[in-house]
């Protein structure tokens, strides 16, 4: 008697990506502006610690602190560890440091990375100094990197800004700054970006082999008996394994809903015209609601306890979206658990 064969493992890359966008305060306006004219500001504290990267308020006392100084483009690693394999977006293409580096005139260290021949060129307690990046607008990426710096065998090589014409030599102390400058930046959009690979596991395996096949499963719980979709392996409530496959849907229940305003930046989204509407749906015969997008009516006339069906993805897959199914609204009391 043979063996059955194993199941497919099923995996696929997934990315998590959105622009992150905020104004700064007076300190870090101040800051990232000074970055972009190649000056490194602190803050100094009521105790008299500066700080680098400048915070608004005292860590220790909570006290609001806006006593900027500027402190010198050189300092000394204070801790690091070997980077042989850079990814996509860091600061370096090749293999580097990331380094803990105090600034001279600071009592705290800028984390950024160093570019090194090799893990034996990097020690605790090595000299460094900030290389600027060619183009500068404002941003911590202002500094390139940091590189090894001899202070025994100073060139005077400029740097691009390290030392000598600006004021900001590699060995100044930190001095008072009033941070004033002609067009501060006064906000950063920060692109956040996170890539993985997904394996769904068993449950969600099922699940998704069903959706190819326009069906929906989930799974019940053997003690509180309630259905879950997307199953999730384990009852979330019970703490226990979940292995008996139930079928539902496809027809569900509006539960609750948003309007979206804001066009999706998503290539696969950039179709859908705003604003549109994104629900909560409740799955016949399911005790978990999962979301999904609502078309075929106008967004104002979207409303809890609207019946929808899905409208399939050509080729099968997940729902592109749901729509009204034409039933009357479904009671609040047969959904008010699941809102």
């Amino acid at each position: 008697m043979s063996a059955a064969p194993a199941p497919e493992v099923l995996r696929a890359p997934l990315v998590v990506e959105f622009p992150f966008t905020r104004s700064l305060g007076p300190v870090q306006s101040a800051f990232l502006t000074g970055l972009r004219e190649r000056t490194v500001l602190g803050v100094r504290t009521s105790a008299g610690r500066v700080l680098v990267p400048p915070v608004e308020y005292d860590p220790e006392t909570a006290d609001e602190i806006r006593d900027l100084v500027e402190v010198a483009a050189a300092g000394t690693v204070t801790t690091w560890a070997w980077n042989p394999q850079p990814r996509r977006g860091q600061p370096l293409g090749t293999p580097f440091a990331w380094v803990l580096v105090k600034l001279d005139g600071a009592d705290t260290a800028l984390l950024h990375a160093l570019d090194a021949s090799g893990p034996d060129a990097v020690r605790t307690g090595m000299r460094v100094r900030i290389r600027w990046a060619a183009q500068r607008s404002g941003a911590i990426t202002d500094i390139a990197c940091f590189e090894p710096y001899d202070d025994d065998n100073d060139d005077n090589d400029d740097n691009d800004g390290n030392n000598g014409e600006d004021g900001n030599a590699p060995n100044a102390g930190a001095r008072d700054h009033r941070g004033e400058f002609e067009n501060p930046v006064t906000g950063i959009v920060a692109p956040a970006r996170l890539d993985y690979t997904y394996s769904p596991g068993r449950a969600q395996s099922r699940h998704i082999n069903a959706l190819a096949a326009q069906r929906i499963i989930g799974e019940r719980c053997p003690s509180c008996r309630k259905v879950y979709v997307p199953p999730r392996g384990a009852c979330p409530t019970c703490g226990v394994a979940t292995s008996e496959p139930v079928e539902v849907g496809p027809r569900g229940t509006v539960t609750t809903y948003c309007i979206v305003n804001i066009k999706s930046r998503h290539p696969a989204n950039l179709d859908i015209e705003v604003p549109y509407v994104y629900a909560h749906i409740a799955l016949d015969g399911a005790d978990l609601a999962l979301h999904g997008r609502i078309g075929g009516i106008p967004y104002d006339q979207v409303r809890m306890g609207l019946r929808v069906e899905p409208v399939w993805s050509e080729g099968g897959g997940h729902p592109d979206h749901y729509r009204p199914t034409g039933e009357p609204d479904a009671d609040y009391d047969t959904y008010k658990e699941l809102l």
